[in-house]
């Protein structure tokens, strides 16, 4: 964890951030850093110079470039996988002290793992734009969960429904490059929850999946099921459908239901965003979080995830998902592939 504060860092008490990527999912990078204090935003790059210059700050074409004019002390990356460790070796290079990159980190663990290598071995804080884990019903969860309200927990059950997997024009929309992955419920969409049962329950010791294709207009698979074991006797499930909704005016604020259950209570999370604990026995539900007009992406994660840096690079505190702690998510994600291939758990994960 980092334990650091600016003047260890060398950066003064407003960081200067630079961006690589201004597609689809960018824009809520952008909005988000526009939002948060003690930033000061120096560029913006993209391979297309029309995409740079519509986010209004300072466009480059090429990266390089835009490290050595515009200096950042954080290069916030969101591109896709392909595109991160030239980044981060570039960033390293022109010396950039902080990067945060996009999910899926790398193209795979063995390239994760040498980027945060070279990372460590510069001083560099490299933090994975994991940001479900900072949705505000997680949160609250959380400190459902650090309280006792449920007692002793046994089970913990999130149903992703998001509605847009149906027919030939799936995701074209909006992400169309979807329909081309060849790995997609699980590695685009799955990965939050394998980090996000990590942030609620912990390390799971066993894995088991059973994956499906449910559109034949799509490469990847689109449904199925992973399950994590706990040595505390605890399970996990993840229950995806793409195909299928849920009960919300918008799909994607949660992207589903979770269900959290134990010896004195359940918790509910609806698709509003709102959080229910009901006491065991009991018919009523107590609000614990109420729904809300949540601006930017869900519950406003992505500006609670910068807000989270921000405060860990000045303010010296700890800080979530790094680089090295985040492999384990990929080594998982890995095991849960390999568990629908042969059809069986898998008790161990590579080494992060």
């Amino acid at each position: 964890m980092n334990e650091g504060s600016a003047k260890d860092l060398g950066v003064s008490d407003t960081l200067r951030v630079a961006c690589l990527g201004a597609g689809y999912f960018a824009q809520f990078h952008y909005d988000a850093w526009r939002r948060v204090e003690r930033v000061r935003l120096v560029g913006s790059c993209d391979q297309d110079p029309a995409k740079a210059k519509a986010t209004g700050l300072t466009a480059f074409s090429d990266l390089e470039c835009m490290l050595k004019m515009a200096k950042p002390d954080l290069l916030d990356i969101i591109t896709p996988p392909t595109t991160h460790f030239s980044a981060i070796e570039l960033a390293i290079r022109n010396g950039v002290k902080t990067i945060i990159c996009q999910k899926p980190f790398c193209t795979s663990l063995e390239e994760a793992r040498k980027a945060t290598e070279l990372a460590e071995e510069a001083g560099v804080i490299i933090v994975i734009h994991e940001n479900f884990r900072f949705q505000p019903w997680y949160r609250t969860i959380r400190q459902a969960l650090e309280r006792q309200l449920l007692g002793d927990l046994l089970q913990v059950t999130f149903r992703l429904r998001t509605g847009d997997g149906q027919g030939p024009k799936a995701y074209l929309d909006r992400q169309p490059y979807f329909q081309e992955m060849p790995r997609l419920l699980i590695h685009e969409t799955g990965v939050h929850w394998i980090d996000t049962f990590r942030y609620l329950i912990g390390e799971p010791e066993a894995v088991y999946a059973d994956l499906r294709r449910l559109n034949p207009a799509i490469k990847g698979e689109d449904a199925g099921y992973f399950i994590f074991d706990y040595s505390n006797g605890v399970r996990a499930l993840f229950d995806g459908n793409r195909l299928l909704d849920h009960a919300a005016e918008n799909c994607r604020t949660t992207l589903g239901e979770a269900l959290l259950e134990g010896t004195r209570g359940t918790l509910t999370l609806k698709g509003d965003g709102s959080v229910r604990l009901r006491h065991f026995g009991d018919k009523d539900e107590t609000l614990l979080l109420a729904a809300q007009d949540w601006p930017g992406f869900g519950g406003d994660c992505v500006k609670n995830l910068i807000s989270h840096v921000v405060d860990g690079l000045l303010d010296g505190k700890p800080l979530e998902n790094e680089a090295r702690s985040y492999l384990k998510v990929i080594a998982i994600e890995q095991a849960i592939y390999e568990s629908d291939r042969k059809g069986q758990k898998i008790r161990e994960f590579d080494c992060a």
